[in-house]
């Protein structure tokens, strides 16, 4: 016969647990918009992806040793003829793929501005795909949270396009170069509505 008393507690620390554990997974999915999370900047400090609302953005996941790694000039490129428009590019140096982008965040933050000149947003180095996937990119390959643009990141520079309101409104995959006539189309479209 159990202790009623010690029996009952253990219950209600169940129940307890089982609320919490669902509340946690019922406000971690509560994702609508890339503007929704925080990352932390190439340098470190905390930042806050509201802080691009009404801006049209570019996510990419980058690294410095892929044979795509010369997209950052056209990149660099892209990012100098539209960020007077309201558009920004964001770059995620990630590791997951050939490990390509092995270097520190200083590192990165060097050879990407004495190389190819960059000077778009980058941030902190994460992971983009697998375990420990950053939940910015969980919520942008995820069906759940991106249905019609989910699935796992390939390879280096997938681009994701997130409108105005930071909705994911087109993506494209790695060997697609920026400066192709779609990826500069789906662009000009969304700058154009306001």
């Amino acid at each position: 016969m159990h202790n009623r008393p010690s029996f009952l507690k253990l219950v209600a620390a169940s129940v307890s647990f089982v609320a919490l554990a669902s509340a946690v997974v019922f406000a971690a999915g509560k994702e609508t918009s890339v503007l929704n999370f925080k990352v932390k900047d190439i340098d470190g400090h905390d930042v806050d992806l509201a802080r691009y609302k009404g801006k049209v953005l570019l996510v990419v996941n980058v690294a410095s040793q892929c044979g795509l790694t010369p997209q950052y000039k056209d990149l660099e490129a892209l990012y100098e003829k539209y960020k007077g428009e309201g558009f920004e590019i964001l770059g995620f140096p990630a590791n997951e793929f050939g490990a390509q982008e092995p270097g520190s965040n200083a590192e990165i933050k060097e050879f990407c501005t004495s190389k190819y000149k960059v000077s778009f947003p980058m941030f902190s180095k994460i992971v983009v795909k697998g375990e420990g996937i950053h939940p910015l990119y969980h919520f942008l390959t995820s069906k759940e949270t991106n249905p019609k643009y989910a699935g796992e990141i390939p390879w280096n520079f997938t681009k994701f396009l997130v409108n105005r309101k930071g909705e994911v409104i087109a993506r494209f995959q790695p060997r697609e170069k920026p400066n192709t006539e779609a990826v500069i189309a789906a662009i000009e479209k969304a700058i154009s509505e306001k």
